[in-house]
């Protein structure tokens, strides 16, 4: 007689756009998954955005696992130092968990700090993380300038990473990444108010100067083109000091006007060229006072010498 078979419990079923190893409890908790495991569509659509980005993270801190194994073969007893994060902006820690999940969790060491001004979020972040046990991420009650000169962060950073800082605190992020002689940068920039409202208050002048100030003559052009040339000011800074950028488009991001992602490797060539077009675009329209806030270059003269630190 044949024995009866055990009926076995089905698998809860798990949406095919989740990686394998991510945690399941994770995604709940971030309400990217519904407590049966399910994918609404607007879940779907942040929870492809976030691992797009990963995507590009993930390479950059490949690169760092290599070269840290590469030192550890030639220094005999010395541990490489660990890997660290910054993550400026934090909000609700999405990409902080999403990496820790799935890169940070199967190193031995490495660090992930979460900064936020929103203390509320902070909390919930590091209240998540100890129920999680992922015991390697700091919440930071900050903002990022803050967080700069703040002793709770080491005095190096390998990854900076920024995204939809409100107006100026990319640059803040920039000037932090700076300090921490961080290895890689990747920001999201978002509102860049400050240079247009610059282009505005100058606009008379402008217009009497060059035809070009036709492109600011009204705020909505104001507003679009102080955005283009931020980016342009930034990437040119980056170079400056000695950072290889790319820029491209942060494909996924679809409800966001603010597509565009920037990311800096560092190099430690210093491009003299870059410096002076700097100088030349902030001359040309009308924003040479940023240099001694935004774009500082050393006393002397941005063209020549070594460029120094902010700091």
């Amino acid at each position: 007689m044949n024995a009866k078979k055990q009926a076995t419990p089905a698998a809860t079923p798990i949406a095919p756009e989740i990686k394998a190893g991510q945690s399941i409890e994770l995604l709940k908790e971030l309400h990217i998954l519904t407590r049966e495991g399910k994918l609404n569509q607007d879940s779907r659509r942040k929870l492809k955005q976030v691992y797009h980005l990963y995507h590009f993270i993930e390479k950059l801190l490949g690169e760092l696992c290599e070269e840290r194994d590469a030192t550890d073969g030639q220094v005999q007893n010395k541990a490489s130092p660990p890997i660290t994060l910054a993550d400026h902006g934090a909000g609700k820690s999405y990409l902080g968990f999403i990496l820790y999940d799935l890169f940070f969790k199967t190193l031995k060491n490495g660090h992930i700090y979460g900064i936020e001004t929103r203390s509320e979020l902070v909390q919930k972040s590091g209240e998540l993380a100890q129920r999680l046990g992922f015991d390697r991420m700091s919440f930071l009650n900050l903002s990022v300038q803050e967080s700069a000169h703040s002793a709770e962060l080491p005095d190096r950073i390998d990854v900076v990473t920024a995204l939809h800082a409100c107006d100026t605190a990319t640059d803040d992020a920039i000037a932090f990444g700076l300090q921490k002689q961080a290895r890689f940068m990747v920001l999201v920039p978002c509102c860049q108010a400050e240079v247009a409202r610059v282009l505005s208050a100058s606009k008379a002048l402008s217009l009497s100067r060059t035809p070009l100030a036709e492109l600011w003559r009204h705020p909505l052009h104001a507003r679009e083109m102080g955005s283009q040339i931020t980016n342009v000011l930034r990437c040119l800074y980056l170079e400056a000091w000695g950072y290889q950028v790319t820029v491209t488009e942060l494909v996924g991001w679809e409800h966001s006007m603010k597509n565009e992602l920037i990311i800096a490797s560092h190099t430690g060539q210093k491009k003299r060229a870059s410096a002076e077009r700097l100088v030349a675009i902030l001359e040309e329209f009308g924003l040479a006072a940023l240099l001694a806030s935004r774009f500082c270059l050393p006393a002397k003269s941005p063209l020549g010498g070594t460029l120094e630190s902010t700091f």
